[in-house]
């Protein structure tokens, strides 16, 4: 793999932005790693961090990179800081930025592939909601999203704790129902036409999310959407992480595997 720290101006933030980015390369005497590429523009998965990290930590926590080598794929682990990938009441458009913008630049920069069948979206905590919502709101650009002990119930947690999302929501009690709702994405996919994503959810019994993961897995399964989901003993930790991302990787829908 070849690994680039990009580091570029963003017009939707109005400031310099980074990102990691990994990259297939068909090496054939590498020690140690097995690699393989496909074609001329690569399958991407967007990574996305959770509440207290940044672009750097997926490389830090696990083996990301040696994970992804021999499926041929990118990673694309952008930062979007404490803004639930949502543009922010009081802040930055985090939405705009990372689900038209950085998609925009990252392909221009990069030889990654535009197809939806192409594309992926994951992330953990904060990077689990916002990885559902890109794909639930977007189900035409990506074919796959996987959430990792997400926050995926954003309304009861802004309700419960209103002053650590008032910066991002402004109201929260206007929440539910709208486009940052999950459970209403999932109302609304259902009844689009169009394709619907795979998708993907864990989550630790011990971790303090489970309660609202287990609210969202019985919703999308009363919606009759196709949900994979695991759960087994497991904290809000990158031990469970670094293990259940190789399960994402398996079970992305890869062209090699089709």
């Amino acid at each position: 793999m070849a690994f680039m720290d990009c580091h570029f101006y963003s017009d939707s933030l109005g400031v310099s932005a980074s990102m990691y980015v990994i990259l297939p390369q068909a090496a054939q005497n590498q020690i140690g790693m097995s690699s393989a590429s496909y074609g001329k523009k690569y399958p991407t998965l967007y990574l996305l961090h959770g509440l207290s990290d940044d672009h750097t930590i997926w490389m830090r926590r696990t083996s990301i990179e040696r994970y992804a080598a021999k499926l041929g794929i990118a990673v694309v682990m952008p930062a979007v800081n404490r803004s639930f990938y949502t543009d922010m009441a009081a802040g930055p458009k985090y939405w705009e930025f990372i689900s038209e913008e950085l998609p925009a630049l990252a392909r221009s920069f990069f030889p990654l592939a535009e197809e939806r069948e192409l594309n992926y979206v994951a992330g953990l905590s904060m990077g689990g909601y916002g990885a559902m919502k890109l794909a639930l709101t977007h189900p035409d650009r990506f074919a796959a999203a996987a959430s990792l002990s997400g926050a995926v119930d954003i309304s009861h947690r802004a309700l419960n704790f209103p002053d650590d999302f008032k910066l991002i929501y402004g109201d929260v009690t206007k929440i539910q129902g709208s486009g940052n709702d999950l459970f209403y994405l999932a109302e609304q996919l259902t009844l689009s036409k169009g394709p619907k994503p795979s998708l993907y959810q864990c989550c630790g019994t011990e971790d303090f999310l489970y309660e609202d993961n287990i609210r969202f897995r019985n919703h999308c399964r009363e919606l009759g959407l196709g949900l994979t989901y695991e759960e087994e003993p497991g904290e809000h930790e990158w031990g469970y992480w670094d293990n259940k991302i190789q399960n994402v990787l398996n079970w992305l829908p890869l062209p090699a595997r089709a």
